[in-house]
Order: structure tokens, then C-alpha cells, then sequence
């Protein structure tokens, strides 16, 4: 079962707080305008996670309390606020176990040279910088509930990231809950009912199996909420060329679709499209796996393109007006819109993964939005 403990590290200065953190190092892709924006701010943690010299940073940052030293073991409960949604949940040090053990529980491949930078950054300091995102289901909830009406906030702020980040103003609470208290307490005797189910940043936790770390940073939520991974395509024959031989109907606007349909944006506008059989096997039944067996055939797409950016890129749900755009300028043939994988659906698969690793999510099934804040607490993993 999992095994959680308080952080002990370093965290932000709340006067610079606003500037050091950021999202997830791997969505901050190379010549965006988010880079652009958190290499104008010299005081921003993505200096650290993908700058030039980040051990020197690190130490220029401590050197001039833009970072601060937290002695005291603390778990961090983490308050989301959006478009009228909330997500609690806690950060905390994690176990690391391999996974034969069923304490963590993985539902993706994993690559080891996407995770050589992590581990030099991790051997170089001696530091976890962002968070893994896990799934539990222990009933956290009156726990987490009894922080937020009993303990002030450490921080209280909405991150400024231009827009371009699902992680701009949302409103964010952080409470630091020491891990002798009753509530710290009660979260580890909670937590350690159930293994953890990684949602999000399977290449963190790699990196921590492979630089041998007994803990890593990790954010743990008891629900959350998945977003389709929708995708523009370019496959070798046109839309245009096999739609009249589709069970096709036409729909007044390009949006997510039932379970078990698929939403279609091409230059003839919006259509729905229906599965013609939903298998019984956890991975058979999703989606992403009906589409590939049903339309991708028709337009000449194999398996080995969905990763090639020439035929394919992928957008969440509230990027959809950026896909109806890729494919009114003819840089894409159609786009298509999933509905979301469930988090059951998503625990389903990484439970079978136990008896065969083989089974695993297909590649770009699952979106969480928001992202967690990468810089709230940085954890020592060598004290």
C-alpha cells in the first residue's frame, strides 16, 4: 500500500512566489510563447528545471531567498479554484517502489531516455522540482476538508502566465499541515488503505526508479477530472475522398460527443460519427481504440503515424476552437473530438497492467486540466 511522509525542503519566498512557479516542465514546449515568458523572468523555477545551469540557480536562488528552507516534515494541502470547479488534494513525499511491489500503479509506457535530464537535475542537487500527479482511492476528502476550515493558507494567489497556460488564474490555496499534527496523521493512516494510481507524469516517477530515491514529490487527489486528448489528422487518403462511405450525420457544431461517438470537423463542416461495436476487453472499449479500428483505416493512417507531428497533433477539450482553425486553414485534413476517458476506465486499464504490463493506455488518451504548479514546495529526496 502506499506509503506518504511530510516534505522537507526548500519553498518560496511569498514575495517572489507569483514569478518562481510554473506548470509541468514537459508542457513548456521549445519557441512557445510560454517559454518565451518564463525565460524574461529571471527568477522563475524553469530556470532550474530546463534552464542552462540549473545547479547554479538553484544555489543563486537559495543564496538569495527567493527560496527559503522548511525543516519541519509537511504535507501541503493543494486548493484549485476555476469556472466554478474545485480540486483538493495534498503534496506529500512518496515512496518509491517498483512497481512489481502494487504500491504505485502505472497505466503508460515508459521511456528511459525521455528521463536522462530528470535524473542528471535530481543527482545534481539532491532536490525533487515538480510533482507527479497520483490517484487514490482512500477517502481523503474529510481530512482535506477539515484543513481548509481550521488552518489559514501559506499562500493564496492566482498564477499570471499570460494565457498561455490551463493553469492562468487559477485561484490556488496552499495550507501547510505539519506531519505531526492530527490532520497529517490522519492523511498518512488514510492514504496507506490503497495503492497510488500515477495520473500524470509517468516519467517523474521513472526518473526517481532509476536515480534510486527511497521518496519523491508527489500531488495526490482522491478525484479528478479527465479531459478528452482530442487530435487533428492528416492520414494518406482525404476525408473528402471516404466520407460517403461512413455512417455519417451531420451535427449543427464541433463539440465532445457522447460515449461512443466521434465528433468530426472538416472542411464541410461538423459530423458525428457512431461506433459500430464497442468491445468488452478495458482497452478494446475506449475510444481512442474504436477510432483506430474503425475510421483510421479509411484514411489510410497506421499506428506508427499517431506519434508523427506531420499526421497528427493533439488538443484537450478547451482547445477545440484552435483545432476547427488548424483545419479551416488546410494545415489539417479533419479534426476529430473523443469524449473523456473516465478515471474508472483509466484504473480499469492499470489494474490488467498488473497481471499483463503489456496493457497500458494507448498514447495520448488522458488530458488533466488543471496542471499542478510546478515550485509550491521543492523536496529535499537526500535528507
Amino acid at each position: 500500500m502506499a506509503d506518504i511522509k511530510g516534505l522537507l525542503g526548500q519553498r518560496p519566498n511569498p514575495e517572489k512566489l507569483s514569478s518562481f512557479v510554473t506548470p509541468p516542465y514537459d508542457v513548456i514546449k521549445p519557441g512557445s510563447p510560454l517559454e518565451a515568458h518564463f525565460e524574461e523572468n529571471p527568477d522563475s523555477l524553469f530556470h532550474i528545471t530546463l534552464g542552462s545551469d540549473p545547479v547554479s540557480t538553484f544555489e543563486q536562488f537559495i543564496a538569495n531567498k527567493i527560496l527559503l528552507p522548511d525543516t519541519e516534515p509537511c504535507f501541503y494541502v493543494y486548493e484549485q479554484s476555476w469556472s466554478g470547479n474545485t480540486r483538493t488534494g495534498v503534496l506529500a513525499a512518496i515512496n518509491v517502489d517498483d512497481y512489481a511491489e502494487h504500491n504505485i500503479i502505472r497505466h503508460e509506457k515508459t521511456f528511459d531516455k525521455k528521463v536522462q535530464g530528470r535524473i542528471a537535475l535530481a543527482q545534481a542537487t539532491g532536490y525533487s522540482f515538480e510533482p507527479i500527479f497520483f490517484l487514490t482511492q482512500s477517502d481523503i476528502h474529510p481530512v482535506l476538508e477539515s484543513v481548509l476550515q481550521n488552518y489559514t493558507p501559506l499562500y493564496a494567489f492566482n498564477p499570471d502566465f499570460n494565457g498561455f497556460s490551463d493553469l492562468h488564474q487559477v485561484a490556488t490555496k496552499i495550507y501547510r499541515v505539519p506531519e505531526a499534527s492530527v490532520e497529517g496523521q490522519a492523511l498518512k493512516d488514510e492514504t496507506s488503505k490503497n495503492p497510488l494510481y500515477i495520473a500524470d507524469g509517468h516519467h517523474r516517477y521513472h526518473a526517481a526508479l532509476r536515480n534510486n530515491q527511497k521518496q519523491t514529490l508527489g500531488y495526490i487527489v482522491q478525484n479528478a477530472q479527465i479531459q478528452a486528448y482530442n487530435r487533428v489528422v492528416n492520414g494518406k487518403v482525404n476525408f473528402a475522398d471516404i466520407k460517403d462511405r461512413l455512417d455519417l450525420k451531420p451535427c449543427a457544431e464541433f463539440q465532445t460527443p457522447p460515449k461512443h461517438s466521434f465528433c468530426i470537423y472538416s472542411s464541410e463542416g461538423p459530423f458525428l460519427l457512431d461506433a459500430k461495436s464497442i468491445p468488452e476487453d478495458v482497452l478494446g472499449k475506449l475510444d481512442c481504440s474504436i477510432l483506430e479500428k474503425e475510421l483510421y483505416p479509411h484514411l489510410g493512417v497506421t499506428h506508427d503515424m499517431i506519434m508523427d507531428e506531420n499526421c497528427f497533433d493533439y488538443y484537450p477539450e478547451f482547445e477545440i476552437p484552435e483545432m476547427k482553425k488548424l483545419v479551416d486553414e488546410a494545415k489539417f485534413d479533419i479534426a476529430l473530438a473523443l469524449h473523456p476517458v473516465s478515471v474508472q476506465e483509466l484504473i480499469d486499464v492499470a489494474d490488467a497492467g498488473l497481471k499483463n504490463p503489456e496493457i497500458v493506455m494507448p498514447e495520448k488518451s488522458t488530458f488533466f486540466s488543471p496542471k499542478i504548479l510546478s515550485g509550491l514546495i521543492l523536496f529535499n529526496h537526500s535528507a
